[in-house]
């Protein structure tokens, strides 16, 4: 589902604006409608970050852009509470943005997201703070696209481990 809005709002509204899209994330909008917060590198190498209402308008799918700011802007990404699993975030920029993902694994996909572009495009000094670094770093087992699947595999991992030394007789 989540690679055939990719593929719309890359066609519908980053194509024609010239602009290639690198991630988005469903974030939470007022009411009822769906938010995507995207990031895009335009031609001239810019990396922008935006907030995309999706409309519906009759029959018909529509894209606004409501909210641009470019990655050169962007002080800190602050993730709340690194030993929590919650969706909460928040993108300093000249004014602070509080945000709330879909998952846990989509914040952490998106700053990673924005981590790399940082280092491909800027390389300014990017803070990102009250994540787990296990997860934000690519070089991590960790993270894959199969993120939600070896997070839970990684707490099965400890959980065996727990009942091994629970069963483990105590001289």
């Amino acid at each position: 589902m989540s690679s055939l809005v990719k593929e719309e709002l890359a066609k519908r509204l980053f194509g024609p604006r010239r602009q290639r899209l690198h991630e988005f994330i469903e974030v939470e909008g007022s009411g009822a409608e769906r938010c995507y917060l995207c990031a895009a590198v335009t031609k001239s190498e810019e990396v922008e970050i935006c907030m995309v209402k999706h409309l519906r308008v009759d029959r018909e799918e529509k894209y606004e852009i409501v909210e641009k700011w470019f990655l050169k802007d962007l002080e800190m990404i602050d993730g709340k509470e690194a030993d929590t699993d919650n969706p909460y975030f928040d993108m300093h920029f000249h004014k602070v943005y509080n945000l709330e993902a879909y998952s846990c694994a989509s914040k952490y996909t998106f700053a990673r997201t924005l981590n790399k572009l940082n280092e491909m495009y800027l390389k300014k000094d990017l803070k990102i703070v009250n994540f787990d670094d296990t997860y934000l770093n690519d070089d991590s087992i960790w993270s894959s696209n199969n993120r939600d699947c070896l997070v839970l595999m990684r707490i099965c991992f400890y959980a065996s481990n727990l009942l091994c030394l629970s069963l483990c007789p105590l001289s």
